[in-house]
């Protein structure tokens, strides 16, 4: 087998390895929990959508994706928000220690969830955002603003300076040249980063699942709860693991060529 031959058996192997979970996550959606314990079945045996249907009857399931979405959404704009002004400082300026204010900033992503967990609870129990959309998303920007600056700041930097210089020149106020000119000049950035935030917010599960209870909880919270005095509801859980990917799946299709434009940048 020539080098051609070999390196598309292995990407046809490395593409049945990657789909066979969500394949076998989709065919358990569709069947009872009696033929999931049961022998095991490459497709269902008797197709049913009853778990897709509970999850869209009952509360505590689709409230907890419309709470996800919520969340996710403040923290994603937010994120951006916050990170624009900071990577054009960075990516135009320099001045005395930014290169170590840009690690501290890289090590506060690095840093595991659970560090922050004890002081963010004591906090918001403190000031009443336990149990509140807002307080997931400002935890979420701990994690996704040092994300956002670093992936924008590579964009920007990828920019000439000389277009700031003509456009103060032409008589551009700063806020009318960053929205007008240098915003459409790093969509592609700016989409890259918002990909990100959305799929860190969308799949993180320990502090989403602590610093909430009942009014937002997530979906991620959900399905972490489905042990009943019957057992594990399998069928409805995998349905819910299906639905879950669905979001990340559209946000994916929609940003493909910015993610493609990041790899090439060495910013993904």
């Amino acid at each position: 087998m020539n080098r051609s031959g070999f390196s598309r058996a292995f990407l046809v192997l490395f593409l049945i390895a990657s789909l066979l979970p969500i394949y076998w996550m989709l065919n358990m959606s569709l069947k009872t929990n009696e033929e999931i314990v049961g022998a095991m079945t490459m497709w269902p045996t008797n197709l049913t959508f009853d778990n897709y249907k509970t999850i869209f009857t009952d509360e505590a399931w689709y409230s907890g994706y419309i709470n996800s979405m919520i969340y996710v959404a403040m923290n994603m704009v937010m994120a951006v928000l916050l990170a624009l002004p900071a990577a054009y400082a960075f990516s135009r300026y320099s001045f005395i220690g930014d290169k170590h204010l840009f690690f501290w900033l890289l090590t506060n992503r690095m840093t595991p969830p659970a560090v922050f967990l004890l002081p963010f609870f004591q906090l918001y129990s403190t000031v009443g955002l336990m149990d509140t959309h807002i307080a997931v998303a400002l935890a979420h920007l701990l994690f996704n603003v040092p994300l956002a600056v670093w992936i924008l700041e590579g964009f920007m930097s990828g920019i000439p300076k000389e277009i700031d210089e003509t456009a103060y020149i032409d008589g551009y106020t700063f806020p009318k040249f960053f929205v007008k000119i240098f915003l459409p000049l790093i969509k592609s950035g700016i989409g890259v980063t918002a990909f990100f935030c959305f799929m860190f917010s969308w799949v993180e599960l320990l502090l989403a699942r602590t610093l909430t209870s009942v009014q937002a909880k997530p979906i991620a919270a959900t399905m972490t709860r489905t042990v009943s005095a019957a057992g594990m509801d399998w069928g409805v859980l995998a349905a819910a693991g299906v639905l879950t990917i669905v979001p990340g799946a559209l946000v994916i299709w929609f940003v493909r060529h910015y993610i493609a434009k990041g790899f090439a940048m060495g910013r993904v």
